[in-house]
């Protein structure tokens, strides 16, 4: 990955002959140096017309302008290709809140990505149902706040949650084993802003406890998936997944031990592609430019 600062364009838009042209001709026009391109044409389907998605980075100093004025200057092309489309800076890190309950394993292995510049974000807060890891998250520096959630509090809960991280200025959220059902405003109010680590390979074994499920089912292999948030419980678009083979000898708890590693590495390459601007959603599907 190179170093420089760069400027991401993500952009998707009816598809049509000569939009790469057109793209390419504007930075071109500009003396913009591409340094990373990706391209994907989805065909037309009996559901959807086809569409075109396309990311590409360029060098920031080879630009005579900055940050502002490249959007402004891109945005007639973008209305005349009727694009849904964003332009970030590489120098702006990603404020990250994540949010954890009782198990460990994903909260210390992002901390620990993060702590290596593997992550190279910010991490405002981390916000919790229990109050277990309080001290290991300000031995790292980070604001911790404890919220219950019970049956009686759940609106006010999330609500606080939401106004949290609308005060750090959160960018994206993060569940890291995070065992609580959002509410329907919260994942509304943020989406494709909000990442989920599921514990099974989906759709495959939803809901809870899915390595039992597994387990009862007798299946051979079972995975993680990393998705966005939606309000229908683990049926947002699926970001990464990953698989790991097991037998008739393993035990439910022995599912569990093998899952926790396929748990850390999923979501930290979900993440990741997310961070960087390398997702893009298409209806409950994603275009995924690794």
């Amino acid at each position: 990955m190179h170093r420089e600062r760069f400027y991401t364009l993500t952009a998707s838009c009816p598809d049509r002959v000569g939009i790469v042209a057109q793209v390419s001709g504007f930075f071109a026009q500009h003396k913009g140096w591409i340094l990373e391109t990706s391209l994907h044409a989805e065909p037309d389907s009996d559901s959807a017309p086809g569409r075109y998605f396309m990311r590409l980075e360029v060098k920031a100093d080879s630009l005579p302008f900055m940050l502002a004025e490249l959007r402004e200057r891109f945005a007639p092309l973008a209305a005349e290709l009727n694009m849904d489309w964003r332009i970030t800076d590489s120098a702006v890190k990603k404020r990250v809140v994540l949010l954890v309950s009782k198990q460990e394993h994903c909260l210390y292995d992002l901390l620990a990505r993060w702590q290596a510049k593997e992550l190279d974000v910010e991490i405002p807060c981390i916000i919790s149902n229990h109050d277990t890891f309080k001290g290991f998250v300000e031995w790292h520096g980070i604001p911790f706040h404890h919220i219950p959630v019970t049956a009686d509090n759940k609106v006010a809960a999330f609500k606080e949650i939401q106004r949290i991280f609308e005060e750090v200025k959160g960018d994206t959220m993060v569940l890291a084993r995070y065992m609580q059902i959002l509410s329907p405003e919260l994942c509304a109010a943020y989406p494709g802003r909000i990442i989920n680590i599921h514990h099974s390979f989906l759709p495959s074994f939803v809901g809870a406890k899915p390595y039992h499920q597994a387990y009862t089912k007798g299946v051979k292999l079972i995975g993680a998936t990393c998705h966005y948030v939606t309000a229908d419980l683990d049926q947002g678009p699926i970001i990464e997944q990953d698989v790991i083979r097991v037998d008739h000898s393993d035990t439910p708890d022995d599912l569990v031990r093998y899952g926790k590693d396929i748990e850390k590495t999923v979501l930290a390459r979900g993440l990741r592609y997310h961070l960087e601007d390398r997702v893009l959603t298409h209806g409950n599907k994603t275009i995924v430019f690794r």
